[in-house]
């Protein structure tokens, strides 16, 4: 916004939503198949031009019905699947899986911080990091996906680092590169520089996709366009991990007010907000940022063993506090971190087994560590 009116952009956006995907990250929140079709048609008729839907890793994805649901609501042209890189095989895994879903684009998510890369490939080696997108690149073109890849804390990587990561997928045939602030971490102004090297690029295409635990997310979104990004990536209420992501309204309303922006129906968006709360089980009053009882809540074994690497802030210094809250997505790791150091001795494969029945046939409620413990009381193994 100017004295004369709004600063009209040269080249607007277009807008993803990873609602129904970072949502699958989010502890404890489950959208079931009628609420993710009522959200992608909602998101399709906003002017949304891709509907983020599920992870798969392998066979039998727990976000098929998501995934399928969305694809009926909205076609598969409209939507689009994050897949998992470990190595070679998975990824084929996961290329199979998506084949059999019928997904048309994939967005790879691939950590490329020193830290996460080594939490999550057991390598923090720079080529292994390059070899290892360029294959799974390479499969997903050869297969005719349209392919996104991510850098997972991106805005962590030094420059030296990212860009020939960046440039190797680009080599290898992606369509788009996101940078996902997976630790909010950038102030606007250090959005742009990072933004600007990887648009100096030849022919690249470029994503903001950020988390808002400093309530900067939708500052960094725009901030990035200035600097030559195509796309941004948000979600209805902010609704993600640690501390939301940037909300869909929000953005919208402030690409109309401060850019004449009006490519958009906002006339959705409230509905789009209550469905998507009632369906995520958060409420009325879903609110991004670190003071949330969702900010530092994790369901992922990973988030829980190495908090720091995920956490902008820790949980105490806002005098909130590190949570598990989970569904259906239980894992032994899970239940052994909410165990440790409990009195119960129990066989954590067998309770396991055992509380994942219980939760299909209550209902799938919240579970916490409490909860957690309260039930391994109850449990009693059957004798072999």
């Amino acid at each position: 916004m100017t004295a004369d009116g709004p600063e009209k952009l040269e080249r607007p956006p277009r807008i993803s939503d990873a609602t129904l995907r970072d949502s699958a990250h989010m502890a404890g929140v489950e959208f079931g198949p009628a609420d993710a079709a009522a959200i992608a048609d909602l998101l399709v008729r906003t002017g949304v031009e891709l509907v983020e839907v599920g992870m798969v890793s392998g066979p039998d994805s727990k976000d098929a019905d998501l995934v399928l649901a969305t694809h009926e609501a909205v076609t598969p042209e409209r939507s689009m699947t994050l897949l998992v890189v470990r190595d070679r095989r998975q990824v084929a895994r996961a290329l199979d899986e998506a084949e059999r879903l019928g997904v048309r684009h994939i967005m790879y998510s691939i950590p490329t911080s020193e830290q996460h890369a080594q939490l999550n490939l057991d390598s923090a080696s720079p080529k292994f990091l390059q070899a290892l997108a360029r294959s799974a690149i390479t499969q997903a073109k050869e297969r005719g996906f349209h392919v996104t890849f991510s850098g997972e804390d991106g805005a962590r990587t030094p420059r030296e680092r990212l860009v020939p990561y960046v440039e190797a997928g680009f080599a290898a045939g992606a369509d788009r590169f996101r940078l996902a602030e997976t630790v909010a971490y950038l102030s606007p102004w250090q959005m742009q520089e990072v933004i600007a090297d990887l648009t100096a690029i030849d022919g690249s295409e470029i994503e903001i996709h950020s988390h808002n635990m400093l309530g900067l997310a939708v500052a960094n979104s725009l901030a990035a366009v200035r600097a030559g990004a195509q796309w941004i990536s948000a979600t209805v209420g902010g609704i993600g991990e640690r501390g939301g992501n940037a909300p869909l309204a929000e953005l919208l309303t402030a690409l109309r007010v401060i850019h004449g922006d009006t490519r958009f129906d906002l006339t959705n968006l409230t509905e789009l907000s209550r469905i998507a709360l009632r369906g995520a089980g958060l409420g009325e009053a879903f609110q991004s940022g670190p003071t949330t009882p969702h900010a530092f809540a994790y369901e992922l074994p990973g988030q829980l063993s190495h908090p720091h690497a995920y956490e902008t802030l820790p949980a105490e210094l806002v005098g909130n506090q590190r949570e598990l809250r989970v569904r259906t997505r239980l894992t032994t790791a899970l239940v052994r971190w909410a165990l440790a150091d409990a009195a119960q001795d129990v066989d954590v494969d067998a309770f396991t087994a055992w509380l994942a029945e219980r939760q299909e046939r209550d209902g799938r409620p919240l579970l916490d560590r409490d909860t957690i413990r309260e039930a391994a009381a109850d449990f009693r193994p059957v004798p072999a």
